[in-house]
């Protein structure tokens, strides 16, 4: 099953060396924060070819980066599982090769992808929290291991706009935990700001985001509107939600990524213009999924495709950019396209 869909390989990290880390006075150890002028702390930037970020999936798509008109600043989610000794390093440590190496199969290839043909992809690495911040028996630390992830993503998108942006519109892509440091990032340096006025859209994908989350940035309610982010969480159609230490966001924001519309009508598959699974390379798989707003999720069917038998889960979190990759493609296009004639 683990081959299935693409994104999450269920890896257990090597334990990073403990002289690459500062401690706290509880014995907390947070690892040295990264200096974003080297370019091996970014996963994915425009001018470096053949990386994760460029490629695309089948054989009619193109990376259209070199003539893109637009920024994607992508924030990647969780790809941190090591459990050994989880209790001192709750951050990831930047120099364990085989964790970026996950970030850019998995994530970078997947999602951060889908935006190569509307903008030029800048995705930091960042000492993202581990898995079980999420979770109960991270509760005590939570909030001080996603502040130090933090801290570097909004590092890494401060020296982004220092030196590459120079005035270019700007995507805000980011899923999971990415997503709950993107939705910082918009607040800090778009709400109520100057820069709010280089906003394209921020997708805000598989965390819960209120509707009324900023002053100044509307959830988006049609396919070209600009300036204003979407945010979405995927499960089976006979999901039933369980109390979790995430669920504190009321009014939450739900856009259907085929219709771009908050309607909670059901938009069918026949709209869908393709999913990636788990074979990347056979392309995007048209009609893959119908979508319904329901509530505060976005609900859909089983996919259907080889092996699918095996595919029992009915929270669709990882496949919350896959299920939908090229109506987001297309989407992200569109919406450049659109702010670039509002400019004008």
């Amino acid at each position: 099953m683990h081959k299935l869909l693409f994104l999450v390989p269920l890896l257990s990290f090597m334990a990073c060396g403990s002289q690459l880390s500062v401690s706290g006075t509880d014995g907390f150890l947070v690892p040295r924060p990264p200096n974003y002028s080297n370019t091996e702390n970014w996963a994915a930037l425009p001018d470096r070819t053949g990386e994760a970020a460029d490629h695309t999936p089948g054989e009619r798509l193109t990376d259209k980066q070199a003539t893109a008109p637009a920024d994607v600043f992508y924030v990647h989610p969780t790809i941190y599982f090591k459990t050994t000794d989880v209790s001192k390093y709750w951050n990831a440590n930047l120099t364990d090769a085989k964790l970026n190496e996950s970030v850019e199969e998995s994530a970078m290839r997947n999602q951060a992808s889908i935006f190569n043909g509307a903008g030029r992809v800048f995705a930091p690495r960042y000492r993202q929290a581990n898995i079980k911040v999420f979770y109960p028996e991270g509760r005590a630390v939570s909030e001080r291991a996603l502040d130090t992830a933090y801290t570097d993503v909004l590092a890494a998108f401060d020296y982004y706009l220092e030196n590459w942006n120079g005035g270019r519109p700007i995507v805000i892509a980011s899923h999971s935990q990415g997503t709950t440091h993107a939705k910082r990032l918009l607040r800090d340096r778009f709400d109520r700001k100057a820069l709010r006025k280089q906003l394209v859209v921020a997708y805000l994908v598989g965390m819960s985001v209120s509707a009324d989350a900023y002053a100044t940035i509307p959830v988006c309610e049609s396919a070209e509107q600009t300036g204003c982010f979407v945010s979405w969480r995927t499960y089976r159609t006979d999901f039933e939600a369980k109390p979790s230490i995430r669920d504190t966001v009321s009014n939450i924001a739900v856009v259907n990524p085929i219709s771009w519309t908050t309607d909670e009508e059901r938009v069918p598959a026949s709209l869908n213009k393709g999913g990636v699974l788990y074979n990347y390379k056979k392309g995007p798989m048209p009609e893959l999924v119908w979508a319904e707003r329901r509530g505060d999720g976005l609900f859909t069917n089983k996919p259907s495709f080889f092996g699918d038998i095996f595919f029992t889960r009915k929270n669709y979190h990882i496949g919350d950019y896959n299920l939908f990759w090229m109506n987001i493609r297309e989407n992200a296009g569109a919406r450049v396209d659109a702010f670039r004639e509002e400019q004008q």
